[in-house]
């Protein structure tokens, strides 16, 4: 493990910890460790790929309103 790791401790339902378990068991993951680990860098990265996605969406209706407003204040002489 690298140098830049930190221990936390959590708690799961049962019924997650056996479903671990059994990928650990099956050789899907080497250890519980890893499978939590992966788990959430794979959340993280999704994650991370929503709200930047929700941030340019936000960005390009902030823009279009600003359009809609010029143009009303031009062609509509609002």
């Amino acid at each position: 493990m690298s140098q830049d790791t930190d221990k936390i401790t959590i708690r799961l339902p049962k019924k997650f910890l056996r479903a671990l378990d059994f990928l650990v068991e099956i050789d899907d993951m080497p250890s519980r460790s890893q499978a939590i680990r992966t788990a959430i860098r794979d959340y993280v990265y999704a994650r991370v790929e929503l709200v930047t996605d929700k941030m340019k969406k936000l960005h390009d209706a902030e823009k279009i309103m600003t359009n809609m407003d010029r143009f009303k204040k031009e062609y509509l002489k609002k």
